[in-house]
C-alpha cells in the first residue's frame, strides 16, 4: 500500500484533492468547472486512472493551478524542465496585489508543495 502511495497517479490524485479542497470545491463542482465526470474525477483523485494531457489542462483551468504543476505532479515533465522555483518566489514577492502577510503566507504554502527549505528573503 506504501508503495502505492508513491505511485504517480496517487501523488497526482492527491495533490489534485488538496488543491480542490483549498479552493473549497466539492468534487462534483470541480467535474462541473473542469467538464470531467464526477466518476471518472473521483478515480483520478483516488490514483485509480491516468488523466490525459487534455484532462490535466481542464483540471488545472478549474483549479486556477498552472498545467505545466499539474504535468510535473503526474510525471510528464523532467525536473530539470520543471520551472525555477526561485523565479516561483520572486514572482511573489513583486505581486503588488498581495500584502506582505499574504506573500508570506504563499512562501510557506509554496515551499511545502515543493519541499524546499526557505530561501534567502
Amino acid at each position: 500500500m506504501a508503495a502505492e502511495a508513491n505511485d504517480p497517479p496517487h501523488v497526482l490524485g492527491a495533490f489534485i484533492r488538496t488543491q480542490r479542497q483549498m479552493a473549497k470545491l466539492s468534487l462534483r463542482q470541480l467535474s462541473a468547472l473542469a467538464e470531467v465526470s464526477n466518476p471518472y474525477l473521483s478515480q483520478i483523485e483516488r490514483g485509480l486512472h491516468e488523466p490525459s494531457v487534455r484532462v490535466l489542462k481542464a483540471i488545472a483551468d478549474a483549479l486556477n493551478v498552472s498545467a505545466e504543476t499539474l504535468f510535473q505532479q503526474a510525471g510528464l515533465v523532467d525536473d530539470a524542465e520543471a520551472p525555477d522555483d526561485k523565479a516561483t518566489e520572486s514572482a511573489i514577492r513583486a505581486d503588488p496585489r498581495l500584502s506582505e502577510a499574504q506573500r508570506q503566507a504563499l512562501l510557506v504554502v509554496y515551499r511545502s508543495y515543493v519541499g524546499d527549505t526557505p530561501a534567502e528573503s
